[in-house]
C-alpha cells in the first residue's frame, strides 16, 4: 500500500483554500453543499480560512502537547480548512461552520479522528475567529455549529476508510488531485497518466 505524498497533501491544502475548489468538495457531500446560504452565489456564501486561528472565550480542558491556553488566547486549530458560511448580502456568519481534514502524510486513524475531537472541545466554550484581511467587515461573533468533513487519498489505508465510516463522520476521496464520490469504487490510475494533470 503506498503511503500519502507530502506533494498531493500540499497540493490539495492549497487548492482547498480557494473558494471554487471548496465549493466542488461540498459537491460531494450534498448535505454540507445545501447548507449554502445561496447556491446562486456559492462564492459569496462562504470563507474559506486555511489553518484557521480562533480567539477562545474559556477553556478547560488539555490542549494539545499538555498545554492549556488560557481564557481569550489565540488558537491554532487542528484542522486544515475551515469553511465558514456567510449571508451574500448582509456579509455576516451565519451559524454554520464546516471543519476540512485532509489525511496527511503517516497519519493514522487515530490521530485523523484526534484532530477532529481537538477541534470540538476547544470551540465547546464559544470563540471569535481571526478573519483574513479581506473579511474583517464580516461580523464573526458567536458560537457556530461545527460539521467535519474528511478527504481521504487512494493511497489512504482502509483501516482509516473503515474508521471514518463506522464513526458516522463524512468523507469524501481524492485519487491524485481528482475529486471522486466516496461512493464510487476505487480505480489505480495507470502509471503512463500520472502527469497528465500536473
Amino acid at each position: 500500500m503506498m503511503s500519502v505524498a507530502q506533494s498531493h497533501y500540499e497540493e490539495l491544502l492549497a487548492n482547498c483554500s480557494s473558494q471554487p475548489m471548496a465549493i466542488e468538495i461540498l459537491r460531494q457531500h450534498r448535505p454540507y453543499l445545501e447548507m449554502l446560504p445561496s447556491i446562486r452565489r456559492p462564492e459569496e456564501s462562504l470563507i474559506t480560512i486555511p489553518f484557521p486561528t480562533a480567539r477562545i472565550r474559556g477553556l478547560s480542558q488539555t490542549g494539545q502537547e499538555g498545554t492549556k491556553p488560557s481564557q481569550g488566547e489565540l488558537v491554532r486549530l487542528p484542522c486544515d480548512v475551515a469553511v465558514i458560511m456567510c449571508d451574500p448580502d448582509w456579509k455576516v456568519k451565519t451559524g454554520t461552520e464546516i471543519f476540512i481534514f485532509i489525511h496527511r502524510p503517516q497519519e493514522d486513524f487515530s490521530d485523523l479522528l484526534g484532530r477532529w475531537r481537538q477541534t470540538q472541545v476547544w470551540l465547546d466554550k464559544g470563540y471569535e475567529w481571526l478573519m483574513p484581511p479581506r473579511y474583517q467587515h464580516v461580523f464573526n461573533d458567536g458560537r457556530g455549529e461545527p460539521y467535519p468533513l474528511f478527504i481521504v487519498f487512494d493511497e489512504t489505508p482502509d483501516r482509516i476508510k473503515r474508521g471514518l465510516q463506522g464513526a458516522g463522520l463524512p468523507y469524501v476521496a481524492q485519487i491524485l488531485g481528482i475529486p471522486v464520490d466516496e461512493e464510487q469504487p476505487q480505480r489505480s490510475v495507470p502509471a503512463e497518466g500520472l502527469g497528465a494533470e500536473d
